[in-house]
């Protein structure tokens, strides 16, 4: 029996905040700057979104080695933070997250359009995060509720290891019953999430605007002038640059045009890890 590459895609695999709700995902960072709040410890909300896309254990973990945090959780408790400080702030972090999660819920405009696109044409839609599952089935209940349902979920605790590794991205692959990692897309707003798919060995889209990159809400995101905007896009693909997204663009409304490029690049024998 030999081997076939695949000749079109036939799944997408979406982040949640950042891409298909919550825009300039300010749900978890928020929520880390208030989370440390409650230990006197001060986080700007810049800090917080350093590590998106990251398990939000390990997120902490993160910004609690960023040496000007550190260095001014020694200043209020005479220490530098252990893995158990980390435990006791994601242990505060955890409730307020499900307690707000909420008020950033709304789906990010032309999500459902571009998603009933791809469902036109034959893709499954699956779908990953940062979030551990007690807070993603909120997520995914407000979701519903405003008319966006997926094939499949996977949250970070749920697997051994999360973003950047493929484990959440591969989950989805032997769930939707896909054959080929290169017959799938995964689409993130933020780098570990991009790494992810790289090394899951799928298709990678990057969101440059609707997310944790750019950090507007979406009214602020349409003021930009086009200046502005072009000169936000170079930054934010500069930082994407060590992940090696295929695409970049701004929000999921674009990802229709995406898919069909990338079902052309497959036809003609392209495949993800050779560019």
């Amino acid at each position: 029996m030999n081997y076939k590459q695949p000749t079109h895609l036939k799944a997408v695999v979406l982040d949640w905040a950042g891409t298909v709700v919550d825009f300039g995902s300010f749900a978890p960072t928020q929520i880390f700057v208030e989370a440390f709040g409650e230990f006197g410890v001060a986080v700007t909300l810049e800090e917080a979104r350093g590590p998106m896309g990251m398990g939000k254990w390990d997120h902490i973990r993160t910004l609690c080695d960023v040496p000007e945090i550190a260095e001014r959780y020694r200043a209020a408790f005479g220490r530098t933070p252990t893995d158990d400080d980390v435990t006791a702030i994601y242990e505060r972090f955890m409730p307020l997250q499900i307690e707000k999660i909420a008020v950033h819920s709304a789906l990010i405009p032309g999500a459902l359009d571009a998603i009933a696109t791809l469902r036109s044409k034959g893709l499954k839609i699956g779908s990953c995060s940062g979030y551990p599952a007690v807070v993603m089935q909120k997520v995914v209940d407000l979701a519903r509720d405003n008319g966006y349902v997926t094939d499949h979920v996977v949250a970070t605790d749920e697997v051994p290891n999360g973003r950047p590794h493929p484990a959440q991205a591969l989950a989805n692959v032997i769930a939707l019953g896909i054959d080929d990692v290169a017959a799938c897309v995964k689409v993130d707003d933020t780098w570990p999430g991009i790494l992810e798919g790289r090394s899951a060995g799928m298709w990678t889209v990057a969101l440059t605007c609707s997310g944790n990159a750019l950090g507007l809400t979406y009214d602020e995101y349409k003021a930009l002038s086009l200046e502005s905007l072009a000169e936000e896009r170079a930054r934010i693909a500069q930082m994407f640059e060590g992940s090696r997204p295929h695409y970049l663009i701004d929000t999921i409304a674009e990802l229709p045009a995406v898919i069909d490029d990338i079902n052309k690049r497959l036809a003609r024998g392209e495949m993800p890890q050779s560019s």
